[in-house]
């Protein structure tokens, strides 16, 4: 999902001298992630009132401002420094439009469906069911991509981020540890617990114990 990383430092060298076209190709080649990741975090509520690409825009603006900074010390890839400032965006939106106004919000019927009903979807619960579980019928398997979804938000915090991180955005476990301030080890323990409560809530009737 991400850019490659190569590439990337190599942009970011350029952009260290003063380069600005560097700079704006390194803003494009992260956009799309950036934006999947918003949208992978937005109430869904929200999400019909202020569109991905103006938090993934509003992060622009701010990694604009603060390159010089990053670039001398940069303390984590550059990739997880825009997710950070995407995230505060994310914060600072559903802040003024969900809390705000919360009523007028809340009368509204959904016009779309969730997001992230896509392919990855569809591959996590691949995974995650028994073959038989998992129909070639296209409206099938829409069907448990809603499941997968709606069983992914059922998950606490913790375990619905890194579920996000791992399968949809498609982190390296030590990218995911950095991300959530924990040592890889305790990032990778977090996944597999996460991923086996999400089983449980996919096949309810799985041995696996959903608690721990």
């Amino acid at each position: 999902m991400w850019p490659d990383p190569t590439e990337t430092q190599e942009l970011l060298r350029q952009a260290g001298t003063g380069n600005r076209p560097a700079v704006d190709a390194l803003f494009d080649r992260h956009r799309g992630a950036l934006r999947r990741a918003v949208e992978l975090r937005m109430d869904p509520v929200l999400a019909r009132r202020l569109d991905a690409s103006d938090v993934v825009q509003a992060a622009f603006i701010d990694a604009s401002r603060r390159l010089a900074d990053y670039l001398r010390e940069p303390k984590m890839p550059f990739h997880l420094w825009l997710r950070q400032l995407a995230q505060d965006r994310l914060i600072d939106a559903h802040r003024r439009h969900r809390v705000a106004a919360r009523r007028s919000l809340d009368r509204e019927q959904p016009l779309t469906a969730p997001a992230a009903l896509d392919h990855s979807t569809i591959e996590l619960a691949a995974q995650l069911c028994d073959a038989e579980l998992t129909p070639a019928a296209a409206a099938l398997r829409a069907e448990l991509a809603v499941r997968l979804r709606e069983a992914i938000d059922s998950l606490v915090a913790a375990d619905r981020e890194v579920v996000l991180l791992r399968h949809f955005e498609q982190l390296s476990n030590q990218d995911v540890a950095q991300a959530l301030g924990l040592s890889e080890a305790a990032a990778s323990m977090r996944y597999l617990r996460a991923i086996r409560r999400l089983r449980a809530r996919l096949v309810p009737d799985d041995s696996r114990e959903e608690g721990q």
